[in-house]
């Protein structure tokens, strides 16, 4: 394996004061959403959503890897990640989740992953503005 191996990018959000935290029908779409604008193909979905005043937990499982969610309503937060290889896009996905979920805050950190050179290990954090990063 050579040291410029890139396999893919590997986004984590954290949203804050987003929107559908306790909506897993209305996430699944958005995760699906998400995957088409990436140009990814989607093989399969499941969302679960738990009782009461609980949040949801789930993953759109892609050919290219997969878009997860999990959300905490009792605190406000989401937690997502977007892990994509070939030519998807994880920026134009993570576009997507952040106008439909409309956080207050959004942190993004974006990670090549199968790095072994002196890359391994580096994230940097991002904005979200439209267009490539």
């Amino acid at each position: 394996m050579t040291q410029d191996f890139l396999p893919g990018w590997h986004l984590l959000l954290d949203m804050h004061g987003a929107r559908h935290l306790q909506d897993a029908e209305a996430l699944e779409a958005v995760l699906r959403a998400a995957a088409k604008a990436a140009g990814a193909r989607v093989l399969s979905a499941h969302m679960h959503g738990f009782p009461g005043r609980g949040g949801v937990t789930g993953v759109v499982l892609l050919a290219e890897s997969h878009i997860s969610i999990h959300t905490w309503p009792e605190l406000d937060y989401a937690a997502l990640d977007i892990f994509m290889c070939g030519s998807a896009d994880v920026e134009a996905a993570a576009r997507v989740l952040e106008k439909a979920l409309e956080p207050r805050i959004c942190k993004v950190t974006r990670t090549a992953r199968g790095q072994t050179g002196a890359a391994a290990g580096r994230s940097e954090g991002l904005s979200l503005a439209p267009g490539p990063i």
